[in-house]
């Protein structure tokens, strides 16, 4: 699992029925963008330190271009 700062950590409920849990990755602890991460919780605005699991995933909200890309238009 690799994440960037932006990134939204979502972790699935394992019981049916019940609410997963999803929040914005607002700290690394490692350069590589590997767990823990520091997650600002959704629906309290708290942050926590967290150790994501096998139910959890990463959604990637910011695509860098590539180095050496043609520059789209619009874009700086």
């Amino acid at each position: 699992m690799h994440a960037e700062l932006g990134d939204e950590l979502i972790i699935e409920s394992p019981a049916t029925g019940a609410a997963r849990r999803d929040g914005e990755i607002v700290g690394l602890h490692h350069d590589d963008g590997t767990p823990p991460y520091d997650v600002r919780c959704s629906g309290t605005g708290r942050v926590t330190l967290v150790f994501p699991g096998p139910d959890a995933h990463v959604r990637h909200l910011h695509h860098r271009e590539a180095p050496g890309a043609p520059r789209r238009p619009g874009r700086d």
